[in-house]
């Protein structure tokens, strides 16, 4: 339980965080369009797992580096949506390929603040989370290669 608190409370706090006004990033609608075969580049976000149908589900891309990873103000684009219970799926675009990273929170309750027992989360290769990370896995270990096309990741939701 301490691992997966320590993994909601500094991954959510970066999502709850309001973007500075230098921030590169901005929200996009959920147009699963742009992420239809031969679109792209954009990443398919295949989401299971989500607890309950009630609340929202923030979905965040990042640049695959050590500087920016879960960094405030340094994510790229956001999906906000209600949240459905299961599987869900998000379309995040992107400007170019490269190397990225994601990263989800639901926040359960819709109170727009990080409750580490009742929030989930959730990051691009599922990473392992511990104690000794602090629920900020390595970069290297949330980053994936996006050429041109589109990319799918699965991610797999956690709650206490």
């Amino acid at each position: 339980m301490l691992k997966f608190a320590a993994f909601i409370a500094l991954s959510t706090t970066v999502l709850l965080s309001p973007a500075p006004a230098f921030a590169r990033g901005q929200v996009v609608p959920n147009d699963l369009g742009k992420c239809k075969e031969g679109a792209g580049p954009a990443v398919l976000v295949n989401v299971s797992g989500v607890k309950e149908s009630q609340g929202t589900m923030r979905v965040q891309t990042y640049p695959g580096t050590a500087s920016a990873w879960l960094q405030k103000g340094a994510w790229l684009n956001r999906v906000e949506a209600p949240a459905k219970a299961g599987k869900m799926q998000f379309c995040l675009p992107i400007a170019s390929a490269g190397t990225y990273a994601v990263a989800i929170r639901h926040d359960l309750n819709g109170n727009g603040k990080t409750d580490i027992f009742v929030d989930g989360g959730g990051m691009s290769n599922n990473p392992s989370i511990n104690i000794f990370n602090l629920g900020k896995p390595s970069y290297k270990k949330t980053a994936f290669n996006v050429g041109n096309e589109v990319k799918s990741i699965n991610i797999k939701m956690k709650y206490r």
